[in-house]
């Protein structure tokens, strides 16, 4: 099959981003032809090149229609549905909250994947998606990459924060006096902290307990490490092998993450570290999450789908059109919305711009007055100088004064 998968960008190692990269280099393992687009190209887009899957940024440049498309992210999605009429698609929606997740209601988008079974949750109850047009993939980890670490200490040793929301403004700091009360040693990785990591499969196997959600908690317990779920929305159970069935079709992700991040929570779940548990957990992910079943669930609707599409036939043009004319009413008020921050970030940047010259001004003035200070000091310092001696000069002349006055004179001469 050949498919054009989509995605609103492919520049971080982020997770729709990622979940695409696997999924085309697996597809192309298979003997299927995968094609990218998207928007804004970075370096993963480079990643999913030297791997030799084509990526766009211009659909034009693709002279091919695909089989079908695998939609991520609702407006690259349609911008594929409308320039490729005729090609059916399923849409992928990896998320309770973001914007981008949100499904598009489209004549040919056959099938709608759930990631876990908030997101269908989302689909189903507040999007209006036919529960029989939906299916839950659950997230998964590319097993050959990300391998068993050897057994684990008897106790916690060095710990890692493995997140793109992690940062000292965020909830890094209530983590760091948690672990510090183990003596465990804290490291973070991820983009909001500055240390993007590009091969997580080689760092992971260094730690004993990671702190992390959804894709990246699914890779830390691949590897074997203990692990708390944790995140900037809040903080959740270390994740253990009676609680996995529960916290596995919840993706290890928002619905989890009940309780607020504090160093007295996180303690209470540090305390739970268990080596053989933790070998447990690792093994049910390695039997149940790996990418070759994802993959194979997928492949196998696309096939559905595309049998679906050849037997209804092309859908009308007319009912396309509105579909069409729908999504751009519903993503109108989004697009004002964001005219209307783009036009206060642009007057905060003005004000942001004046306030720094007006701060150079001062800066200007405050190194004047401070030289003015300086050059008075040396004056004080001189006239300080010049009016000891005039009291020194003073004084000696009128002891000198003194010395002749005959009154003086007379009042010795009477004491004699």
């Amino acid at each position: 099959m050949r498919v054009l998968l989509t995605n609103g960008a492919l520049v971080n190692r982020a997770g729709s981003e990622l979940y695409l990269l696997e999924v085309a280099t697996r597809l192309l393992a298979l003997g299927h032809s995968p094609v990218a687009f998207s928007p804004c190209l970075g370096p993963l887009a480079a990643e999913l090149r030297a791997a030799t899957v084509p990526v766009v940024d211009d659909l034009a440049a693709v002279a091919e229609p695909p089989d079908v498309i695998h939609g991520q992210h609702h407006l690259p999605a349609m911008t594929a549905l409308l320039h490729f009429p005729g090609v059916p698609a399923l849409f992928v929606s990896h998320g309770w909250a973001p914007w981008e997740e949100a499904p598009p209601r489209f004549p040919r988008i056959l099938r709608y994947v759930a990631v876990d079974h908030t997101t269908r949750e989302r689909l189903v109850s507040e999007a209006g998606i036919p529960p029989e047009r939906v299916e839950v993939v659950l997230n998964f980890v590319d097993l050959a990459r990300f391998q068993p670490r050897g057994t684990l200490p008897p106790a916690p040793r060095r710990a890692l924060v493995f997140s793109n929301q992690a940062s000292e403004e965020t909830y890094l700091p209530a983590v760091r006096e948690a672990c510090s009360r183990f003596d465990i040693e804290l490291d973070v990785a991820g983009v909001a902290a500055g240390r993007p990591e590009a091969r997580p499969e080689t760092r992971l196997p260094g730690y004993d307990l990671v702190f992390a959600k959804g894709r990246s908690a699914l890779e830390a317990m691949a590897v074997g490490a203990a692990v708390v779920l944790c995140d900037q929305s809040g903080s959740g159970p270390m994740v253990t092998a009676e609680g996995f069935d529960r916290l596995r079709p919840l993706n290890f992700g928002i619905r989890t993450l009940r309780e607020p991040v504090t160093p007295d929570i996180l303690v209470r779940e540090i305390r739970r570290y268990d080596p053989a548990d933790a070998a447990e957990v690792s093994q049910r992910v390695r039997t149940q999450a790996g990418l070759e079943g994802a993959v194979g669930r997928l492949t196998a609707l696309y096939e559905e789908v595309i049998a679906e599409h050849r037997e209804r036939g092309p859908a009308p043009t007319a009912d396309e059109s509105r579909a069409a004319a729908g999504y751009l009413q519903w993503l109108e008020p989004y697009l004002q919305e964001r005219s209307r921050l783009a036009a206060e970030r642009n007057g905060l940047a003005v004000e942001r711009d004046g306030l720094a010259a007006e701060r150079a001004g001062l800066t200007v003035e405050r190194d004047r007055l401070a030289a003015e200070r300086d050059g008075l000091t040396v004056q004080s310092e001189a006239l300080r100088r010049d009016l000891a001696a005039l009291q020194g000069t003073a004084t000696w002349r009128l002891r000198e004064r003194l010395v002749r006055s005959p009154l003086l004179r007379l009042y010795r001469a009477l004491r004699w």
